[in-house]
Parts: structure tokens; C-alpha cells; sequence
């Protein structure tokens, strides 16, 4: 059987040679190759065609597992095991030339669900910073190979917390409104525009805490492993898994300041 440390040295092994290609592909130039939820939503040329590397070197590597990535689709596990692949989070920075963004690659125990499954490795790799964020299940967080921990005994008021928006107008004048709420009662708000890049931020304590509603399982699978790996607590409605309608990440102690205050406005939506 296939340790978790074994399972994170592919992660992370895949994971940098993909940020290698993403890169070169950037400074190739950037082709849009579609939109999907809305025309600010956008897949470039380069989406796929890292997606594609990371799926096929994965399946040469470990044919028996699942496949879970935001371009391509799943393919069914015999193995138990899948792989949950975001080929470049924070697209729209990939297309600026912001250099915020990732390759991350989580191998997950289970059905491909985040409120089902158990995250073994992890692995985010941010190749314009030389960055690479790496955990796996019992093993702590590294960053370039050196432990990361969580700000420990943090209060809300000197807090620096990490969101995101939703890529509907309506949704992020709604979720506009709750920053506003929330941004006079911390030290401030941070919006980076890659949610694996926010959560490994809070592992390695750059931001003190975080959180965003609609992330899809590929956004925050290996980021969520990390952050908690490096003490964070990580969690989304009523204290279960971290899913779709709610992702907050923080230090224990801020945590339990954090996640009420966002649980109450974001639990009644739809």
C-alpha cells in the first residue's frame, strides 16, 4: 500500500512540473479558450492543455485511481483513491500576469465529495514565486520543504483575513455587502484571487484567516489539507467539512471568532 508521504512526493512531483508548463504557456502568450459561468469565468488554452499533462502523467503513474479536475471531468477510482486537480487556480491572474496563481493537486480517500471524503496529500505550486506548499494526512505543512504553522492566539480586531467573490454580478454585490460589514471590525481584507494560494497563505500565517462561499471541490482540496495540517481549523456550515456553500479557515482561537460571524450571513442562502 501506498503511503501518504509516497502519495504527496507524486502530488508534488506532478504539481511542479505542470507550474513549469503553466509558465512557459504564459509567457507564450494567452489564449482564452472559453467562458463558462459568466463572461468574467474564463478557461484558457492553457487550462487544458496543463490539465491534460497532470491527468496523463497521473494515470501513467497510477491507473487504478480517480480523476477529478475542473476542465476535463472525473474518471471512476478502482483504486478508492482520486486525484483532485485544479490545473491553474486564479485564472483571470494567470491571464493579467498577476503573479498569483497555482497548480494544485490533492489525492483524496473516498467519493470525490468534500463533505465525504478524507484528503491524503497535497500539494500547490506557485511557479512565478518559486513557491511550492506541500502536506500530507499526520505529516504537518511545508513550504519549500521547511515547516509552516497557522498565527496562534489571534483576536478578530487585528485580524488579516482573506475572501473571495462568486463570478455572478448579483453574488458579489451581495457578498460586497457582508466586507463591508466585516472589514471595520478586523485590521483588513485581502482578496488574492486563488483560493488554494488564500488557504495555503493562512498555513504559512500571511493571512490570519479566511473564508468564501462556492468554491468547487478542486479549489480548496489540497489548500484546505495544508492549512489544517499547519493548525488551522477548516470548516464550513454548522462546524462540518468545508464544501461549496462555505469554506473558513483560521487558527483555532480566531477561528471561533470568525466562523460565527460568517456562518450567520452566508447559511440561509441558497
Amino acid at each position: 500500500m501506498t503511503s501518504n508521504a509516497e502519495l504527496l512526493e507524486i502530488a508534488a512531483t506532478v504539481a511542479r512540473r505542470a507550474a513549469a508548463f503553466a509558465l512557459q504557456r504564459r509567457r507564450d502568450g494567452v489564449e482564452i479558450a472559453a467562458s463558462k459561468s459568466s463572461l468574467s469565468d474564463i478557461v484558457t488554452r492553457a487550462d487544458r492543455e496543463t490539465e491534460q499533462l497532470i491527468r496523463d502523467t497521473l494515470s501513467a503513474a497510477r491507473p487504478r485511481d480517480g480523476f477529478l479536475g475542473e476542465e476535463s471531468g472525473g474518471g471512476s477510482s478502482q483504486s478508492g483513491l482520486t486525484w483532485v486537480v485544479d490545473p491553474i487556480d486564479g485564472t483571470v491572474n494567470y491571464f493579467y500576469g498577476i503573479p498569483a496563481w497555482a497548480v494544485s493537486i490533492a489525492v483524496v480517500e473516498g467519493d470525490p465529495e468534500p463533505t465525504t471524503w478524507n484528503t491524503l496529500a497535497g500539494a500547490v505550486v506557485n511557479p512565478v514565486s518559486g513557491e511550492a506548499f506541500t502536506a500530507y494526512a499526520g505529516g504537518g505543512a511545508r513550504l519549500n520543504g521547511e515547516p509552516i504553522h497557522v498565527t496562534d492566539g489571534m483576536e478578530l480586531p487585528l485580524a488579516l483575513i482573506g475572501t473571495g467573490f462568486g463570478y455572478d454580478a448579483e453574488v458579489r454585490r451581495r457578498q460586497a455587502g457582508f466586507v463591508a460589514e466585516l472589514i471595520g471590525d478586523v485590521r483588513d481584507i485581502r482578496r488574492i484571487g486563488a483560493a488554494s494560494l488564500d488557504l495555503c497563505s493562512v498555513a504559512a500565517g500571511r493571512l490570519d484567516g479566511y473564508y468564501e462561499r462556492g468554491l468547487n471541490p478542486w479549489d480548496h482540496a489540497a489548500g484546505a489539507l495544508i492549512a489544517a495540517e499547519a493548525g488551522a481549523r477548516v470548516a464550513g456550515i454548522g462546524g462540518g467539512p468545508a464544501d461549496r456553500r462555505l469554506t473558513v479557515a483560521a487558527g483555532p482561537d480566531l477561528f471561533e471568532q470568525l466562523h460565527p460571524r460568517v456562518e450567520r450571513f452566508y447559511a440561509d442562502w441558497d
